[in-house]
């Protein structure tokens, strides 16, 4: 069962974030240690407007059991959704961070997608890709996109199965990232 993230989720989901993001967790919180950085992103998870909030975000469930998450924003949103993580930084360090768009403005975004290391392999992963391709189509967007790391071929082919497309490159954090889209049928 997939269903809506809700603020109490955010101790399961600040670790997958943090493990699907990497480095740009660092960027995003100003952290420079791992447990910081989940720690600040457990706290930005719970609260609403922001990149990483439950409202953004969807749980693959298994019975009580929290197994994965996606999640997804429109890409005309990112100024709205970046501006509490640069005031943040900004306040803690003097330094505004300089984050790089990764959404574009026609795109409904997959900004984030992880299945508990146990859990893998057993299809998670796919019904959370599907649970963001209705998301979509339900607030009529026919245009989705996502990011993969140049150096995750596993999942690029996994993208490019389910009809993903590379259409261009990012540089976020430091690592080069594939810029993959693909259409979705909205009904008339």
């Amino acid at each position: 069962m997939i269903r809506k993230a809700e603020p109490r989720d955010a101790a399961f989901a600040a670790p997958l974030i943090y493990e699907a993001i990497g480095d740009i967790a660092y960027t995003l919180t100003g952290a420079t240690e791992a447990d910081e950085a989940i720690s600040l992103m457990a706290q930005f998870f719970a609260q609403r407007q922001n990149r990483l909030s439950y409202e953004n975000a969807v749980i693959a469930m298994e019975g009580d059991e929290p197994m994965g998450l996606a999640l997804f924003y429109h890409g005309s949103q990112t100024e709205a959704l970046d501006r509490p993580f640069v005031e943040f930084v900004q306040k803690r360090t003097g330094v505004a961070p300089a984050l790089v768009k990764e959404a574009r403005d026609d795109e409904f975004y997959l900004d984030s997608i992880a299945v508990r290391s146990d859990k893998r392999g057993r299809g998670i992963g796919k019904k959370l890709l599907a649970a963001f391709e209705q998301e979509a189509i339900q607030r009529r967007h026919d245009r989705i996109a996502l990011l993969v790391d140049e150096e995750n071929p596993r999942a690029r082919q996994l993208y490019e199965a389910l009809g993903y497309r590379q259409d261009g490159t990012v540089m976020v954090s430091g690592h080069q990232f594939r810029h993959m889209v693909k259409s979705v049928l909205v009904p008339v």
